[in-house]
């Protein structure tokens, strides 16, 4: 297999190339892609001394599979020249997740939906999280309503966030402004750019990408996205609403019996899922379940997920694990 990373620096980049040594991948050709400012320039991966190399090197090598993570003005320019080459492209920007043509996947939930496709969409990181964990209760019970906030760390933002908040920490400042304000000691109810309907592009991609990953155009779906001073892991309180009544004891064995997911929620001994336990792992955890005592037929939860791994670069590797096992 011949496999290229597009985007190697980059913080998801990066992870990717973990998870892949994490996971034992197989490959007989690995090729780092960066911008052309990098090119040449030498990145380590398992011992060995890689060159990296750009987009137009990266496309004259009969690639099998390209895992993009360059933002969403490379994956729309790009992926179709590579699909048009017979490279199958697994691209984590939003450019193509709500393409009708390509699947949007997130492996333990519809897999099944890759066919013969050589453009397949990571969905978004907080998109990533929730459906793996409302998918096993969406089977049985049939999501009427969500409502969502997320408490998205600055990893998800990307290097200069990272930096912003370790410069305000350290130094009182940054020079880094990855966002309009201070994000040290506080909360910015914004995440990506607002939209005419005054949601913002992170808040409508819960609406669109889960409606489209369950096959459930019909679930009505509101969302408020908030940046947090956490460097990774994103947190989720979700409250769905169902269209037929549960259990309690049934809604923590299906959570509990679903891939991928990990129940903690322990009222006696304090324990609930929080970023500093999702940290460098693959698991989506799920606690604070209790039913909404306001309306019937409805549930409160609270999920958290490091953003990098199942958020991003987990999901995109599982994907191709899938790929290559067909």
């Amino acid at each position: 297999m011949k496999l290229a990373i597009v985007g190697a620096t980059g913080m998801v980049g990066r992870t990717m190339l973990e998870v892949i040594n994490e996971r034992n991948i197989d490959f007989d050709e690995l090729h780092l892609v960066a911008s052309a400012s990098n090119r040449g320039k030498t990145l380590n991966f398992q011992g060995k001394e890689y060159s990296l190399i750009t987009l137009e090197d990266a496309i004259k090598l009969d690639l099998d599979y390209a895992l993009f993570s360059a933002g969403g003005q490379i994956s729309t320019e790009w992926a179709p020249k590579f699909a048009q080459h017979n490279t199958v492209v697994i691209d984590n920007s939003s450019a193509w997740r709500m393409d009708e043509n390509c699947p949007l996947v997130v492996p333990q939930i519809n897999q099944n939906t890759v066919g013969e496709n050589k453009i397949i969409a990571n969905p978004n990181c907080s998109t990533i999280q929730m459906v793996l964990a409302l998918s096993g209760l969406h089977k049985i019970y049939k999501i009427k309503r969500l409502v969502i906030s997320t408490y998205q760390s600055v990893s998800g933002t990307g290097k200069d966030a990272v930096q912003q908040m370790e410069d305000e920490r350290t130094k009182g400042v940054s020079s880094s402004m990855a966002y309009l304000y201070p994000i040290d000691q506080n909360c910015i109810p914004h995440c990506d750019v607002f939209l005419s309907n005054g949601y913002t592009k992170e808040e409508m991609k819960l609406v669109h990408e889960t409606r489209k990953i369950l096959n459930a155009p019909q679930i009505q779906i509101t969302a408020t996205a908030v940046r947090v001073p956490v460097v990774g892991g994103h947190s989720e309180s979700i409250n769905v609403e169902f269209e037929n009544d549960f259990e309690m004891s049934d809604v923590r064995r299906i959570l509990d019996e679903t891939e991928g997911l990990v129940l903690i929620d322990n009222q006696e001994e304090n324990q609930y899922p929080m970023p500093l336990f999702a940290k460098d792992k693959d698991d989506v955890m799920v606690g604070r379940l209790r039913r909404d005592e306001s309306q019937p037929k409805a549930l409160n939860m609270w999920v958290v997920a490091d953003n990098l791994r199942k958020g991003a670069a987990t999901n995109a590797v599982e994907i191709l694990e899938g790929l290559l096992k067909k």
